[in-house]
Protein backbone atom coordinates (compact mmCIF):
# COMPACT_ATOMS: atom_id res chain seq x y z
CA UNK A 1 0.00 0.00 0.00
CA UNK A 2 1.22 3.45 -0.92
CA UNK A 3 0.81 6.22 1.65
CA UNK A 4 -0.81 9.79 0.47
CA UNK A 5 0.38 12.85 1.67
CA UNK A 6 -2.43 14.56 2.34
CA UNK A 7 -2.76 18.07 3.94
CA UNK A 8 -3.18 18.69 7.86
CA UNK A 9 -4.25 22.10 9.53
CA UNK A 10 -5.10 24.98 7.82
CA UNK A 11 -3.63 27.15 4.83
CA UNK A 12 -2.46 31.02 5.94
CA UNK A 13 -5.49 32.51 3.36
CA UNK A 14 -8.01 30.38 5.26
CA UNK A 15 -6.23 31.60 9.19
CA UNK A 16 -6.16 35.54 7.48
CA UNK A 17 -9.92 34.90 6.16
CA UNK A 18 -11.34 33.96 9.99
CA UNK A 19 -9.05 36.52 11.59
CA UNK A 20 -10.74 39.18 9.59
CA UNK A 21 -13.88 37.73 9.99
CA UNK A 22 -13.57 38.09 13.54
CA UNK A 23 -11.57 41.66 12.90
CA UNK A 24 -15.24 42.99 11.46
CA UNK A 25 -17.37 41.50 14.06
CA UNK A 26 -15.48 43.29 16.90
CA UNK A 27 -15.88 46.85 14.84
CA UNK A 28 -19.60 46.15 14.93
CA UNK A 29 -19.67 44.86 18.83
CA UNK A 30 -17.50 47.55 20.51
CA UNK A 31 -19.29 50.59 19.88
CA UNK A 32 -22.30 48.51 21.09
CA UNK A 33 -20.47 47.15 23.75
CA UNK A 34 -19.46 50.67 25.02
CA UNK A 35 -23.20 52.19 24.58
CA UNK A 36 -24.46 49.56 26.59
CA UNK A 37 -21.66 50.55 29.28
CA UNK A 38 -22.52 54.55 29.51
CA UNK A 39 -26.11 53.71 29.61
CA UNK A 40 -25.49 51.40 32.48
CA UNK A 41 -23.16 53.88 33.85
CA UNK A 42 -26.14 56.40 33.68
CA UNK A 43 -28.92 54.10 35.13
CA UNK A 44 -26.54 53.81 38.81
CA UNK A 45 -26.32 57.34 38.48
CA UNK A 46 -29.89 58.13 38.52
CA UNK A 47 -30.46 55.14 41.27
CA UNK A 48 -27.15 56.57 43.33
CA UNK A 49 -29.37 60.15 43.36
CA UNK A 50 -32.88 58.40 44.12
CA UNK A 51 -30.50 56.60 46.89
CA UNK A 52 -29.38 59.90 48.19
CA UNK A 53 -32.46 61.54 48.66
CA UNK A 54 -34.67 58.80 50.19
CA UNK A 55 -31.28 59.13 52.62
CA UNK A 56 -32.05 62.79 53.06
CA UNK A 57 -35.25 62.17 54.00
CA UNK A 58 -34.22 59.59 56.71
CA UNK A 59 -31.23 61.86 58.22
CA UNK A 60 -33.60 64.88 58.55
CA UNK A 61 -35.98 62.84 60.33
CA UNK A 62 -33.59 61.09 62.51
CA UNK A 63 -30.18 62.22 63.56
CA UNK A 64 -30.26 65.51 61.38
CA UNK A 65 -32.53 67.12 63.76
CA UNK A 66 -34.66 68.66 61.01
CA UNK A 67 -31.35 69.30 58.64
CA UNK A 68 -29.94 67.52 55.98
CA UNK A 69 -26.62 65.51 56.12
CA UNK A 70 -23.84 65.92 54.14
CA UNK A 71 -22.35 62.56 52.39
CA UNK A 72 -19.89 61.81 55.35
CA UNK A 73 -23.00 62.34 57.81
CA UNK A 74 -25.12 59.75 55.31
CA UNK A 75 -22.26 57.30 55.74
CA UNK A 76 -21.20 57.89 59.24
CA UNK A 77 -25.59 56.84 59.57
CA UNK A 78 -25.02 53.69 57.13
CA UNK A 79 -27.71 54.98 55.08
CA UNK A 80 -25.50 55.22 52.19
CA UNK A 81 -22.96 52.63 50.91
CA UNK A 82 -19.55 53.09 51.13
CA UNK A 83 -18.28 53.17 47.77
CA UNK A 84 -21.07 55.93 47.02
CA UNK A 85 -20.29 57.82 50.30
CA UNK A 86 -16.27 56.89 49.75
CA UNK A 87 -13.68 59.47 49.84
CA UNK A 88 -14.00 61.17 46.78
CA UNK A 89 -17.99 60.15 45.83
CA UNK A 90 -16.95 58.01 42.91
CA UNK A 91 -19.27 55.24 41.78
CA UNK A 92 -19.66 53.86 38.32
CA UNK A 93 -18.03 56.41 36.33
CA UNK A 94 -20.08 59.44 38.09
CA UNK A 95 -19.01 61.99 40.68
CA UNK A 96 -21.08 62.79 43.42
CA UNK A 97 -21.60 65.83 45.07
CA UNK A 98 -23.76 66.41 48.32
CA UNK A 99 -24.41 70.29 49.13
CA UNK A 100 -26.86 71.42 52.11
CA UNK A 101 -28.03 74.43 53.77
CA UNK A 102 -29.14 74.07 57.38
CA UNK A 103 -32.62 75.13 58.74
CA UNK A 104 -32.57 78.83 60.30
CA UNK A 105 -35.12 79.47 62.59
CA UNK A 106 -37.76 82.62 60.72
CA UNK A 107 -35.10 82.55 58.01
CA UNK A 108 -34.79 79.21 56.02
CA UNK A 109 -35.92 76.17 55.81
CA UNK A 110 -33.00 73.32 55.10
CA UNK A 111 -32.15 72.52 51.83
CA UNK A 112 -29.90 69.87 50.00
CA UNK A 113 -28.81 69.48 46.78
CA UNK A 114 -27.13 66.11 45.14
CA UNK A 115 -25.70 66.02 41.58
CA UNK A 116 -23.77 63.15 39.59
CA UNK A 117 -21.27 64.15 37.32
CA UNK A 118 -19.14 61.83 34.97
CA UNK A 119 -15.92 61.33 35.25
CA UNK A 120 -14.61 61.21 31.79
CA UNK A 121 -16.27 63.25 29.69
CA UNK A 122 -15.14 62.35 25.98
CA UNK A 123 -13.50 59.75 23.93
CA UNK A 124 -13.92 56.21 23.77
CA UNK A 125 -13.86 55.57 28.16
CA UNK A 126 -16.81 57.87 28.27
CA UNK A 127 -18.49 57.41 31.21
CA UNK A 128 -21.36 58.98 30.82
CA UNK A 129 -23.46 62.27 28.18
CA UNK A 130 -25.13 63.26 30.65
CA UNK A 131 -25.22 64.77 34.20
CA UNK A 132 -27.67 64.76 36.95
CA UNK A 133 -29.04 66.93 40.20
CA UNK A 134 -31.18 66.16 42.57
CA UNK A 135 -33.02 68.35 45.08
CA UNK A 136 -35.47 67.89 48.30
CA UNK A 137 -38.03 67.84 46.38
CA UNK A 138 -37.41 63.96 44.44
CA UNK A 139 -37.58 65.50 41.30
CA UNK A 140 -34.57 64.12 38.91
CA UNK A 141 -33.01 66.46 36.07
CA UNK A 142 -30.61 65.80 34.15
CA UNK A 143 -28.28 67.63 31.13
CA UNK A 144 -25.89 67.35 28.40
CA UNK A 145 -24.48 70.27 27.87
CA UNK A 146 -21.00 71.23 29.98
CA UNK A 147 -20.06 68.07 30.72
CA UNK A 148 -16.19 68.76 31.65
CA UNK A 149 -18.00 70.99 34.68
CA UNK A 150 -20.08 69.57 37.73
CA UNK A 151 -23.69 70.79 37.45
CA UNK A 152 -24.15 73.67 39.61
CA UNK A 153 -27.01 74.30 41.61
CA UNK A 154 -27.95 77.09 39.29
CA UNK A 155 -28.17 74.52 36.86
CA UNK A 156 -29.90 72.29 38.83
CA UNK A 157 -33.01 75.47 39.66
CA UNK A 158 -32.89 76.37 36.22
CA UNK A 159 -33.00 73.32 33.75
CA UNK A 160 -36.49 71.84 32.63
CA UNK A 161 -35.18 68.67 31.42
CA UNK A 162 -36.64 66.47 34.11
CA UNK A 163 -36.06 62.61 34.06
CA UNK A 164 -39.37 60.41 34.15
CA UNK A 165 -39.50 58.61 37.60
Amino acid sequence: MQNKKGQDGFSLIELLIVVAIIGIIAAIAIPNLLASRRAANEGSAQSSLRTIHSSQATYQATAGNGNYGTMANLLAQNLVDGVLGGVGGTKSGYAFVVNKVDFVAGTSAATFSATANPTITSGVSQTGTRKFGIVEDGVMHGLTTALGTPMTAAELAATSNVLGN
